[in-house]
């Protein structure tokens, strides 16, 4: 298991970096085909995971053995879901 904030730890620091290393994530990888799709940034060791949705991911942690808090993108998007309606 990886060394990651708790959830009740996380700090605007961690979102950041996780920003930080999509955006880095972004300039070497074509992720021209995961439009649309969750992805998952661990700021503590980089690692980024695919699905099709946040769930989907923590299945995919779960069966790895990992369980850290992650900071959750769209693909294609600058957030992974807005709270709210359409007016």
């Amino acid at each position: 298991m990886t060394s990651s904030p708790m959830a009740s730890e996380w700090t605007s620091a961690d979102s950041a970096r996780a920003q930080q290393i999509w955006d880095e994530y972004l300039r070497s990888h074509d992720v021209s085909q995961q439009q649309g799709q969750a992805v998952g940034i661990d700021p503590a060791t980089g690692h980024v995971w695919f699905g099709r949705t946040a769930l989907d991911i923590r299945k995919q942690m779960q069966a790895a053995g990992d369980a850290v808090p992650l900071f959750f993108l769209r693909v294609g998007q600058d957030h992974y879901l807005r709270k709210g309606g359409r007016r």
